[in-house]
Parts: structure tokens; sequence; C-alpha cells
């Protein structure tokens, strides 16, 4: 066996191997993504720490000499298991693309706040969100994944339910001031504001609740949860807000609630996608996620 020294190049000798394979620098350059020159001076270096010529060399061949033969023996079966062993080792890099339907209201208050902890954990992985119409009780066809309100688990697709859509009574700190709240009603005169897709909901918080609504008073109605939240921030009538996407906006002072009597409603927020993609890593990782800070 060919001695070598413990401090040759392991560049050098995979250089060498590849232009062994090959007979030609050049080729053996493509494949390592350096210059032919680079190849040769590389293996000039090699020669000179084993003291020995590799190759003879000759303007129309490159071929091993003897000692050049004995090192190859030896040292390819060495390169291309470190090479395996590297391959098994090596954390993939190849980036994925994963596409997200989110309700706007969840988007703004809830997911896009939390989102940065899942992308510096996982910076190979591309999140694009559709804050897409959210009446619709349906998974786009065209994303991933949605989180979505849904009357229970869509058919025909794997879903994991988060947490129950709750509503509670809020109004603006101003707006509250002409509010009368006792134990057995709200009161005064106060538009309501109500959301297209649930205009029975301020009868089903009354009935509920046990206390009166004035059911009877002027209303304004809104295609969207984020668009109502908005309208009783800035004073325009009382409105039932989701609990736990409100949070930020009680802590913040922008709305107070006018009850703590939560509408359980029967919808919930689930994740979903379709079942052939369930297995997928890439949606694993964003549902492993997703269930540890948005589970109920």
């Amino acid at each position: 066996m060919t001695p070598i020294n413990r401090n040759i190049s392991l560049r050098g000798l995979r250089a060498f191997c590849l232009a062994a394979e090959h007979e030609s620098f050049r080729d053996a350059a493509e494949k390592l993504f350096i210059t032919a020159s680079a190849v040769s001076h590389q293996i000039k270096n090699l020669e000179d720490e084993l003291g020995q010529k590799l190759f003879e060399r000759t303007s129309r061949a490159l071929t091993l000499t003897e000692a050049g033969h004995s090192l190859l023996h030896d040292i390819k079966p060495l390169i291309t298991r470190l090479d395996e062993v590297a391959a098994r080792h090596r954390v993939s890099v190849t980036r994925s693309t994963l596409s997200i339907s989110v309700q706007p209201f969840f988007a703004s208050e809830v997911f896009i706040p939390k989102l940065s902890e899942f992308t510096q954990n996982h910076p190979d992985i591309d999140i694009k969100v559709d804050t897409s119409d959210e009446s619709a009780e349906k998974h786009p066809t065209t994303v991933d994944v949605s989180i979505r309100v849904f009357r229970s688990a869509p058919a025909g697709y794997a879903a994991d339910r988060l947490f129950p859509l709750r509503l509670i009574p809020a109004a603006s700190p101003e707006l509250r001031k002409k509010i009368v709240v006792d134990e057995n009603s709200i009161s005064g005169d106060v538009p309501l504001l109500v959301h297209d897709s649930r205009p029975t909901a301020w009868r089903q918080w009354s009935r509920s609740s046990g206390m009166a609504v004035p059911l009877d008073a002027s209303t304004i109605r809104l295609d969207s949860m984020i668009a109502i939240a908005r309208a009783a921030e800035r004073g325009l009538g009382a409105a039932l807000v989701p609990v736990q996407l409100s949070d930020a906006w009680f802590e913040s002072g922008s709305l107070v609630p006018l009850s703590d009597h939560e509408l359980l409603t029967r919808d919930a927020y689930y994740f979903v996608c379709r079942t052939e993609d369930a297995d997928n890593a890439t949606i694993q990782t964003l549902r492993k996620w997703v269930l540890q800070n948005f589970d109920d």
C-alpha cells in the first residue's frame, strides 16, 4: 500500500481520483467546479507531498504511472466511502414553498404576528399567504393548506380542528360610555354591526346569555370579520368579535368587552390540506407548528 503523509490534502486526493477516472484535468475540473489549472496545481502538490510522479503528461494524453495506479487502487474506495457517509449526513438545503389560505382576521391578528417564529426556524420553507374570502366555507383548490372556519371537518380532506369560534360583544371605549349594561340587558341608542354570514348572531348571543339586546336598533352589515372589528374600533357600533382573535384589541384598549358571556358557535377553525398531501414533509412541519401554537 502506498504510504500517505498525514498532511495530504483531501481535495488533492479527490482531484487525483477524478483526473485518473476521466484521464483529463479539464473533465475533473468540470466535476469539481474549478479550473483545469487548479486541478493541475492540486495534483502537483499531491505528487510533491508523496514524492512520486502520479501521471505521465503529454500533449495528447494523461496516463497513470505505476505509483499512480497503486495510489488509485488504495484511495478510490476510501473517497467513495467518504462521499457516501457525507451524503447520508448532509442536511438538505432544497427550498420548498407552501401556499396557505388564511381568513383575513385570523391572518392579521394571530397568524402573521407569529409567523416570524416559523420562518426563522425553517428558513428553507418559503410561505405564500392568501387572505381569501372568509365567507366561503371551502378549502381553496389553488393552495396547499388552509386555516379557515368550517361548520365541521370538510369531507374529502385531511383536517385538524384547532379551536371553536367564540364571539363576545365589544365596542370602542368612547361608544361604551353611551351603552348601558346590567345583568339583564345591553341597551342604548347604538347601531349593531352584523356579519353578512351571521345575520342572527346577536339574537343567538341574547338567547344564550339571557340578556336583552336592542335587536330593533339600526344595523351596519359588513362582509368580513376584520371590517367589523375596524368599524367597532372607530365607534360605528357594537360588534360580536372572535374571542381568541381579539385579545390584542382588548389589551390595547382599542375595544372593550360589553359582557364576559361568550357565544359558542357551531363553527371552528381547521387546518386543512388535501388527503394525498397529508404526509408531505413540508406540510407536516407547518401542521406541527400550527397545532402547537393555535390548538385550543
